[in-house]
Formats: C-alpha cells, structure tokens, sequence
C-alpha cells in the first residue's frame, strides 16, 4: 500500500492516459492519491481520470503535447498550488523509427525533447519541492531498449540509456533527503502503443508482461533505485550489459526484427 504521508497528497503522472500510465493511475487513486494526468489525447485521458475518481479522489487532467514549447509551463500552471509528492516520468517513446543517416534530423530531435528535455525538467521542477519538504518520490520509466543500440531505433535507445544513467545520479543526490527515485525499466508490455507499433506479442516462449502488473510492481518497489527491472527481466538486463558488444547487439538485433514483423 502506497504510504500518502511520504508519496502524497498529489500524484503527477507523465502520458497517465493508457497502458501503464492508466494503471498507475488506477493504484495510486485506490490508494487515495490525489491525480494530476497529462496526456496528448483528451479522450483515453478523460476515461482515465473518471475511473480514478470513482475511487473517491480529485483528478485533475491537462491534455497537452510535451513536444509543445510551452508544455512544461502549463503543467506548472496546473500544479503550483498543490503538494506534488509523486512524478512519474511515463510519457517517453519512440516517436520516430529510421534509419539515422537518411533520416529527418528534427524528428530525431523531438524524440530527444521528449525523452530526455521534458525528463530533466519535470523532475528538477518537482524534485526541487520533494527535497525541500523531505519526502517524495521521482520514478521514470526506463526501457531494456536503453541497455542496447538498435537499428531504426537508436536515439530512442539512447535517450533511455541517458534516463537509465542520469536517474542514478538523481537518486543520489536526493536520498540524503528522503527523496525516493527509481527507473522502473520495462521489457515487452502489452500497452496500446506497443500494439500500434505492430510488435508481435505471439512468438513463442517471449515474456510479456501487462501494465496492471507492471504499476503494482513499481509502486512496491519506489525505495528499491536507482533501478529497478520489472516483470522478471533482470537477467535479461544483465545479458545486454556484459559483452562482447558485437554478438549481443546482433543478436537482439534479429529478435527486434521478429518482433516487429521485419524479417
């Protein structure tokens, strides 16, 4: 069970408008967290919000595009007169996947901004109060995308390999503050983005985890950073950390493929 005093009165989740993000949404308001959901899309992020507050607390919800230059201004706006005791960073993804040196340089651009810019200041924004009050907890959601390059996908991987690292070095800074922070890494997630991606949940013997699962796991495990990999994929993790590079990037390489209906 969430604790409200240390991790509330005010939970702001980044894309808390389906998959994972609505899961959250749905944990943290049975345990009587109060919501702040920003989402791109006014729909899923409305439905969102009505099951949450049928849990009986307020929700508040902002449907802005992260990408937007005024973005970060807005969700302040939207939250400089609550207690903010929980961010979670769930708004990253691959926003565009090609091949780097034929590709749009602006779009991999955006997927940079996405990722990384609005990642650094959402948590210094929210983090500066959790540190000053003494309580809190900053998650973001990692990737094992992060732990590896990938063709098409590689400022995408990055961006969560840049996450991956800079999340331990927030954590610490802020635990000798009683800031909890955590990247909660996730493997193959049954999510509506991941579907509209075309990835292939059906090859066999491959681990797919659910959002609701995910959410549960994250929450239980807010004190457990730097890191934290979910939905039993740490060795996984650990084997896309070891080297030799070459043989590893390769193979993960022809398993994407699979994935994503490539070969």
């Amino acid at each position: 069970m969430i604790d409200k005093n240390r991790y509330g009165p005010w939970a702001v989740i980044a894309g808390g408008s389906e998959g994972v993000g609505a899961a959250f949404a749905d944990e943290l308001s049975r345990a009587g967290v109060h919501l702040v959901l920003i989402a791109r899309k006014p729909d899923p992020l409305e439905a969102t919000a009505a099951r949450a507050r049928a849990h009986g607390v307020e929700v508040r919800t902002l449907a802005v595009d992260l990408l937007a230059p005024d973005a970060v201004d807005r969700i302040r706006a939207a939250t400089d007169d609550i207690e903010v005791g929980t961010l979670i960073f769930n708004a990253g993804a691959n926003s565009y996947g090609h091949e780097f040196v034929s590709g749009d340089m602006r779009r991999f651009r955006a997927v940079i901004t996405l990722n990384v810019d609005r990642q650094l200041e959402l948590s210094q924004h929210f983090g500066a109060g959790m540190k000053e009050r003494r309580r809190g907890a900053i998650m973001l959601l990692g990737s094992l995308s992060g732990y590896m390059g990938a063709e098409h996908e590689g400022i995408y991987a990055a961006a969560k390999a840049f996450s991956r690292v800079f999340a331990e070095g927030l954590w610490l800074e802020l635990e000798p503050y009683g800031v909890d922070v955590v990247e909660l890494v996730l493997g193959v997630t049954r999510t509506p983005a991941m579907e509209r991606a075309g990835l292939n949940f059906d090859i066999p013997g491959l681990a797919v985890s659910e959002p609701e699962d995910v959410a549960r796991e994250g929450l239980a495990h807010l004190t457990d950073g730097p890191v934290w990999v979910a939905g039993g994929n740490y060795r996984m993790a650990q084997k896309r950390s070891a080297f030799p590079r070459a043989e590893l990037v390769r193979a993960t390489a022809q398993l994407m493929r699979k994935l994503l209906n490539r070969t």
